[in-house]
């Protein structure tokens, strides 16, 4: 089925299209997820949360971006949305124990699980350390490197997915490998 035909019978509300998008995209979401939320539980939450905003919002999709790019801007949106809120709500424990209102602080951690697809089992020490210098970026450099290291993406699909200009998304990229390298370097200097 071609894109154009896809949406079209996306936006006529046809199950079988819905069917056909879960099957494409159920894994990209989910590595786009986990990529940014390592927790599998928490990604799999965000990646429905993702269909169902696909689900509801592609009547208004206008074809301006191919599909694709649509889905995985919505991912890293929702992806974003869900550690903003969690990070705020570290804040609010953290301020209630401050102020002697204390509730029970949320003390689960994004690295408690680490199971993305793509990691070996013997990799995967290092690779819950490589995604603990990613997250520790700001959040414009870990969004782009995210999408091109991790998930693949090419630098113009980069642009469409945040919206940005290739030259930015290259500087951002430059910014984000030399900051990683910082923060790996002094890793490895300490553990030795």
């Amino acid at each position: 089925m071609n894109e154009q035909n896809l949406i079209n019978q996306l936006q006529a509300g046809k199950q079988a299209a819905f069917r056909h998008l879960l099957d494409a995209y159920q894994q990209k979401v989910f590595g786009t997820c986990i990529s940014f939320i390592p927790n599998k539980e928490d990604a799999e939450d965000v990646a429905q949360e993702v269909f169902l905003e696909v689900f509801k919002s592609v009547s208004k999709f206008k074809g301006d971006a191919k599909l694709s790019t649509w889905i995985y801007k919505i991912a890293t949106n929702k992806c974003l949305e869900f550690i903003r809120k969690k990070q705020a709500k570290k804040r609010f424990a953290f301020m209630q124990t401050i102020l002697g209102n204390e509730i029970p602080i949320d003390k689960t951690n994004y690295f408690t699980e680490f199971n993305h697809p793509g990691i070996l089992l013997e990799n995967k020490e290092k690779a819950a350390i490589i995604f603990k210098a990613i997250h520790r970026l700001p959040e414009s450099q870990r969004i782009i490197f995210t999408l091109a290291k991790v998930d693949g993406k090419s630098y113009q699909e980069i642009a469409e997915i945040v919206g940005k200009s290739l030259s930015s998304v290259e500087s951002t990229m430059f910014r984000a490998k030399k900051g990683l390298q910082e923060k790996l370097a002094n890793f490895y200097q300490n553990d030795t």
